[in-house]
C-alpha cells in the first residue's frame, strides 16, 4: 500500500503526468462541488427554518462559514506546501501554491464581507475591533502579500523562497482566528459544529451548512487543479515537459 502511494506521489509530482491524469479529478470534483453548493444554498436560504433569536439574518451563515473555514484551510495548505518546497524543491508543490493563493484570498474577502453584513442586524454595526475580525483581516493581507510576491518578485526562485517563508510564518495566525472566541472577550459565537461534538443546530439547519462547506472544498480543489494545469503550460519548463509527454502519447497511439 505504501509503495503504491509513493509511486502515485512521484508520478503526480511530474508536471506531464499531473497535466493528463488530473483531468478526471477536476471534472468530478467540480461537478460534486457545484451540486453540493447549489443544494446547500437553496436549502439554507429558502427552506431551512429561521433562527429563534436572529431570524432570517442567520442565513448568511451558509455563505460566511464555508468561506471562512475554506480560507483558513487554504492558508494551512500554503504553509505545508511552502515547507515541502523549501525542503525538497518539488516543482508541482510550488505550482499548487501559486494556483491556490488567489482562491484563498477571494474566500477570505467573502468571509469578511459576509461577516460584516451579518453583524449589522446582529450587533448593530458591520465591523468592530474584534479579535476574530482583526485576525481574519490579517489573513486577507497575508493572502494579498503572497499574491504580490508571486506576481512581482523576480526571479521566480526568489519569489518561491520568500512566499514559502511568509506562508510558514503567517500560519501562526490561524490558531488565533480559530480560538480567539475562547481566549478573549468577543461578540462572535463559538463553532457551529465540530468533528468531535454534537452540532448545536437541528439537522434541518446544519445539513445544508454541511453541504455548502463540502461544496466549497470540492470547488477549491477543482479550481486549484485547473489553475495548476494552466501554470504548467505558462512556465517554460512546464511547456517543454507537457509537449514532450503529449508527443510521446501521440506516437504511442499512432503505433
Amino acid at each position: 500500500m505504501w509503495n503504491r502511494f509513493k509511486t502515485w506521489f512521484y508520478q503526480m509530482s511530474s508536471p506531464p503526468h499531473f497535466f493528463e491524469k488530473i483531468k478526471g479529478w477536476i471534472k468530478w470534483s467540480g461537478f460534486i462541488g457545484l451540486t453540493l453548493l447549489v443544494v446547500g444554498i437553496v436549502w439554507g436560504l429558502g427552506i431551512a427554518p429561521a433562527d429563534y433569536q436572529q431570524g432570517n439574518s442567520f442565513r448568511i451563515i451558509y455563505i460566511h462559514v464555508p468561506a471562512a473555514g475554506a480560507a483558513m484551510s487554504a492558508y494551512i495548505m500554503l504553509a505545508i506546501w511552502g515547507l515541502i518546497y523549501l525542503v525538497w524543491k518539488i516543482k508541482m508543490v510550488d505550482i499548487f501554491t501559486q494556483a491556490l493563493i488567489p482562491f484563498g484570498a477571494v474566500l477570505c474577502a467573502i468571509a469578511l464581507l459576509t461577516g460584516g453584513l451579518w453583524g449589522i442586524p446582529t450587533w448593530g454595526i458591520a465591523f468592530v475591533a474584534d479579535a476574530r475580525i482583526l485576525s481574519t483581516a490579517l489573513l486577507l493581507f497575508l493572502f494579498i502579500g503572497l499574491f504580490l510576491i508571486r506576481s512581482q518578485v523576480q526571479p521566480l526562485e526568489r519569489a518561491q523562497k520568500i512566499s514559502s517563508i511568509v506562508a510558514i510564518v503567517g500560519v501562526v495566525n490561524i490558531p488565533v482566528i480559530k480560538y480567539s472566541v475562547e481566549w478573549v472577550a468577543t461578540l462572535h459565537q463559538g463553532a457551529t459544529f465540530t468533528l468531535t461534538e454534537k452540532p448545536k443546530m437541528p439537522p434541518e439547519m446544519y445539513l445544508p451548512l454541511l453541504c455548502t462547506v463540502l461544496g466549497v472544498y470540492f470547488l477549491m480543489f477543482a479550481w486549484t487543479m485547473i489553475q495548476a494545469r494552466w501554470i504548467c503550460l505558462q512556465r517554460d519548463s512546464g511547456k517543454r515537459w507537457v509537449n514532450q509527454w503529449l508527443e510521446a502519447q501521440s506516437k504511442e497511439k499512432s503505433s
